[in-house]
């Protein structure tokens, strides 16, 4: 990539199509269009190609593919010794898809409270995504105590390939709960891959891990079309 790489971002218009992920750019890494639309085909067309939308409010859509990417084998999950006394003192109950749009919403909440990102969840976001739900794509796993729902994420499953997305808590540990949870089902499950996006200290914590893209690619071209 050059200095100028800028000039070569694709301008998403109408019907057409994502560029290769190979011409994202390097700074900021794996930006790769710009523009388009949230239509569930458009959604599942980018995530079937390694590419997922992140932008903030008053921004056009933005389009990434980072390299290397963050990804979860669910064979390589790690629970910490403290994690796996919360998962066994109990007192908690897992559901999965019962409150998709509260999770959206409470995501997008905690994330505003980020001052200096504020959140990528915007009302387009969250329309588009709670229609994958409606379709069957995009899932929510929530922890609920007392029958109060404390902690949760979303994501979006295409074949045996599970992308993840946002997480919230409102008391401490209830994400982690869910987390790892949701491994263990998509384990469980045939699941190969979970798609971290971006390298955190959180994740990581967990046994997430870079790959390369071309890797990170490679899986999807053999997990996505799956038909079991």
């Amino acid at each position: 990539m050059t200095a100028n790489n800028e000039f070569r971002l694709c301008i998403l218009r109408g019907n057409i199509p994502f560029p290769p992920v190979d011409d994202a750019l390097e700074d900021p890494n794996g930006l790769l269009a710009v523009g388009g639309d949230l239509s569930p085909e458009r959604l599942l067309d980018a995530y079937r190609h390694g590419i997922f939308p992140w932008y903030s409010a008053g921004e056009p859509i933005l389009w990434w593919s980072p390299n290397p990417r963050m990804v979860l084998f669910p064979d390589e999950l790690h629970i910490s010794k403290s994690l796996q006394k919360r998962l066994r003192r109990g007192g908690y109950e897992v559901r999965y898809d019962t409150a998709f749009r509260e999770v959206m919403m409470k995501c997008a909440i905690t994330q505003r409270g980020d001052e200096d990102h504020g959140t990528w969840i915007t009302p387009e976001l969250f329309h588009a995504y709670c229609e994958l739900h409606r379709l069957g794509y995009a899932h929510s796993v929530e922890t609920w105590i007392n029958n109060e729902l404390v902690g949760g994420l979303y994501g979006v499953r295409i074949g045996d390939m599970y992308y993840g997305e946002s997480m919230f808590h409102t008391v401490t540990d209830a994400s982690k709960i869910a987390f790892v949870h949701l491994v263990q089902h998509l384990r469980a499950d045939g699941v190969g891959l979970i798609d971290c996006q971006m390298n955190t200290e959180h994740l990581a914590t967990f046994g997430a891990r870079e790959i390369p893209r071309s890797e990170f690619i490679k899986a999807l071209r053999r997990l996505v079309d799956y038909q079991g």
